[in-house]
C-alpha cells in the first residue's frame, strides 16, 4: 500500500529534523548551547530536532548560522517547502487516471522558460507524435491496470505541446541513441516519430542532441530527468515520480546535463543518427 500523504510529509519532516540534528552534533553543540546562540528556548531546539515542530525558514537559517553551516541553509529550506510532493508513487499519481496525471503537470510547464530534458528510455513527451504517445500510454495503462482514459490523456499531452511554440521558452533535449532504436508501437509509429524529431530539431527555440552509442564512454547513461529553469528537477523512475528542489541537487543534475551534452552530437550529425535508425526500420 502506498503511504498516505500525511505519512510522507511526516517522513520528510523527520528527515529534515535528522539533518538539523547532524549539523548540531557535527558542530559539537548541545541543544542548550544551540538554543542560546539562536536566542530561543532549549525546548524549541528539542521539538525541532525530534520532528515534533517544523522549523520556519528563519529558524533553519539561524540553526545553520549557529552551527557554522550557513552554506547548507538553502538546501534545508527546500526540504522544508516540498515535504508532500517530493516523492509520489505511480499508483498514487495515476489513481484518477492518466489524463489527470498529464494535466497536473501543466502549470509547471506554463511557468518555466528554460527546459532541459534528458531521456535514456523514451522520446520525451513534449516531442512525441500522437501515435507514439498513444503506444507509450497504452502500454503503461495495461501494465499498471489503470482506468482506460488513454485517448483523453493523449489529447492532454498533445495540447500541452503547444508550449513548444508559445512565448520565449527555450528547450534543450538530449536523448540516448538507443531511444531512436527502441521499438515503441511498431515500424510505422517509430518511422513517423523519427521524422518528427528532425522537424522539431529545426525549430529556432529547440536544441536536440543525440548521445551516440559507444563502447568507451566515460559518462554512462543516467535516469531520465527534466530540469525546469534552475528551480526544479523531475525524475521518472520505475516506482514513481521524484521532485527535487534542493539547490545543490538541482545543480548536480544541471552538471550531469552539461556532461551528457558534451558527449552528444547535434545538427547534421544528430540527423545522421536519426536517419540510420530509420533505415534500420526499413523506413
Amino acid at each position: 500500500m502506498a503511504p498516505l500523504p500525511s505519512s510522507s510529509a511526516q517522513q520528510a519532516r523527520l528527515a529534515l529534523a535528522n539533518r538539523l540534528g547532524e549539523l548540531c552534533r557535527d558542530a559539537g553543540l548541545t541543544g542548550r548551547v544551540l538554543a542560546e546562540r539562536c536566542t530561543w528556548s532549549p525546548a524549541k531546539s528539542s521539538r525541532i530536532m525530534n520532528g515534533r515542530t517544523p522549523p520556519s525558514a528563519d529558524d533553519i537559517r539561524a540553526w545553520c548560522r549557529a552551527c557554522g553551516a550557513e552554506d547548507q541553509a538553502d538546501d534545508l529550506i527546500a526540504m522544508l517547502r516540498t515535504p508532500e510532493g517530493m516523492w509520489v508513487s505511480w499508483r498514487r499519481m495515476e489513481r484518477a487516471g492518466l489524463k489527470r496525471a498529464q494535466e497536473a503537470r501543466l502549470p509547471l510547464y506554463q511557468r518555466t522558460r528554460q527546459f532541459r530534458s534528458y531521456s535514456s528510455w523514451l522520446v520525451p513527451g513534449m516531442i512525441q507524435t500522437r501515435a507514439y504517445t498513444t503506444a507509450a500510454l497504452r502500454a503503461i495503462q495495461r501494465r499498471r491496470g489503470l482506468v482506460d482514459d488513454v485517448a483523453e490523456a493523449v489529447a492532454s499531452r498533445m495540447e500541452r505541446q503547444r508550449i513548444l511554440c508559445e512565448g520565449d521558452r527555450r528547450f534543450a533535449f538530449l536523448i540516448e541513441e538507443s531511444v531512436l532504436r527502441t521499438g515503441i508501437g511498431g515500424v510505422d509509429v517509430m518511422t513517423e516519430q523519427l521524422g518528427h524529431l528532425v522537424t522539431v530539431a529545426a525549430l529556432p527555440n529547440v536544441s536536440l542532441g543525440v548521445v551516440p552509442m559507444r563502447p568507451d564512454r566515460e559518462r554512462w547513461p543516467a535516469e531520465g530527468f527534466w530540469l525546469y529553469d534552475s528551480a526544479q528537477v523531475n525524475v521518472e523512475l520505475v516506482s514513481g515520480y521524484l521532485t527535487i528542489t534542493q539547490p545543490s541537487e538541482v545543480a548536480m543534475y544541471a552538471q550531469t546535463f552539461a556532461e551528457l551534452s558534451a558527449l552528444a552530437v547535434f545538427g547534421l550529425s544528430a540527423r545522421a543518427l536519426i536517419a540510420a535508425a530509420a533505415d534500420a526500420l526499413g523506413g
